[in-house]
């Protein structure tokens, strides 16, 4: 295995790969150089892989590295499924699960996704200067959750409130993850995440209506059915995996296409592009970066040794970007034949909303921005401590002239040249030191 360290874009040698600032700006400038070490030694952390094969190896072998984790920490009071739980007793869920996800199921969404996108579209087309993230890409998958089970829309804060306060407690006590503030609101947001689904599951076995939580109580698969703990832990799955990730996603199609205009007329002068577009941005930007196992023995991945109860994590935009699986990865391309990219995951544990997930990244690039050829998109700088974010702004005159073309402005941090849209709104990534190759 090599251990020479790349040209340019990778790792410090005293460092993570993450640390270096060039992993956020532009990873895909990265990946050649980590994949060219195939696996890195993280200390006590654990190993990172980095190719395709690898980490194909690591998501298809749930028997030695395994998707378990302690309730501890994750701050649950048990494991989410069917995230967290092996096989068998994974298959078992899944085969409940999967039908209620399946793609005929979610094509009978598409109507009403479609009109809670052009909903949003149609407030934003009301105000002179709206935040494309705050207004439309963290909107837009909470609602379609709330339609799914069969909630108002006026839940909208609720549910904003209890992500955030489970998924990033940090950014809301101002203190790190760790602190005991954060620890504190994280434990009390998981309970109310609790409460507040007991609740639903409750009024459903009372009052059944169409909504997903009265398709799990009422499914039945091989005399298999869902317990109350079961259809709770699977609400909180969903609620706290579900929605940030296709969020990231949006952000990061948008600025993309914000910064690739040529791309976006693609898709104005040829909408049939769209699904293919969506599987192609998946691939290049893979908003959810990276995903983690548990070694259940001692082993070895990559060429590189692994202790029982470490950390193995495997980099889906590296795999995404692997020459040896990609004809061309460098390339964008909206009219790529086959697109093998494994953004959702690989193995028993790929993504069970994939396909509710491509639906609504579909519906959002169709309808959910401004489709005129007319309309303008840039790019602009924020604080540095603001998220960086996407603002469309238009200038409306009098009913006696047609309006001034539309402007989608993409808010990046002010540090530094506008950035690759991977920069801010993909899944956080928490990174150890000591990285080195194996």
């Amino acid at each position: 295995m090599s251990t020479d360290s790349a040209a340019s874009g990778t790792a410090p040698e005293s460092g993570n790969p993450m640390e270096n600032p060039a992993f956020l700006t532009a990873p895909q400038a990265v990946f050649p150089g980590l994949r060219a070490q195939r696996a890195i030694s993280l200390g006590e952390r654990g190993v990172l892989v980095t190719r395709s094969a690898d980490i194909a190896t690591l998501l298809t072998n749930p028997e030695v590295f395994s998707s378990g984790v302690g309730v501890d920490q994750t701050g649950t009071e048990r494991p989410l499924i069917p995230l967290q739980i092996d096989p068998p007793k994974h298959r078992e869920y899944r085969r409940i699960l999967d039908p209620l996800f399946s793609p005929q199921r979610m094509k009978e969404m598409e109507g009403p996704i479609t009109e809670l996108a052009r909903g949003l579209v149609d407030a934003i087309a009301t105000e002179s200067e709206v935040d494309f993230v705050q207004q439309f890409s963290l909107r837009f998958p909470s609602q379609v959750f709330l339609a799914l089970l069969g909630l108002p829309l006026g839940e909208l804060p609720t549910f904003l409130e209890m992500k955030d306060g489970f998924i990033r407690p940090e950014s809301i006590t101002g203190r790190p993850r760790g602190h005991e503030d954060s620890v504190a609101l994280l434990k009390t947001t998981a309970a109310s995440i609790y409460e507040y689904f007991d609740a639903v599951i409750a009024d459903r076995r009372s009052t059944p209506g169409e909504d997903i939580v009265s398709r799990f109580l009422q499914t039945e698969v091989e005399g298999a059915r869902l317990s109350h703990e079961d259809i709770l832990d699977i609400c909180f799955l969903f609620l706290v995996a579900g929605l940030d990730t296709v969020s990231a996603s949006l952000d990061c199609m948008m600025l993309h296409l914000a910064l690739h205009p040529d791309r976006r007329h693609a898709l104005v002068n040829d909408p049939t592009l769209i699904p293919n577009a969506v599987e192609e941005l998946l691939r290049w930007e893979s908003p959810v970066m990276m995903v983690a196992r548990f070694a259940t023995q001692d082993t070895e991945i990559a060429g590189c040794p692994v202790r029982k109860g470490q950390v193995v994590t495997g980099l889906l935009g590296a795999a995404n970007t692997d020459e040896r699986e990609i004809p061309e990865p460098e390339a964008v391309r909206f009219n790529r034949d086959a697109n093998r990219h494994i953004a959702f995951g690989r193995g028993p544990h790929r993504c069970l909303g994939s396909h509710l997930a491509r639906l609504e990244l579909r519906i959002a690039l169709r309808d959910g921005t401004p489709a005129s050829p007319t309309t303008a998109f840039r790019t602009a700088s924020s604080q540095p401590s603001r998220r960086r974010s996407a603002r469309l702004s238009h200038s409306r005159s009098s009913s006696t002239r047609p309006p001034e073309p539309a402007t989608l402005i993409v808010t990046t941090p002010a540090a530094g040249p506008a950035r690759s849209s991977t920069a801010a709104s993909r899944q956080p990534v928490r990174s150890a030191v000591g990285g080195r190759a194996c």
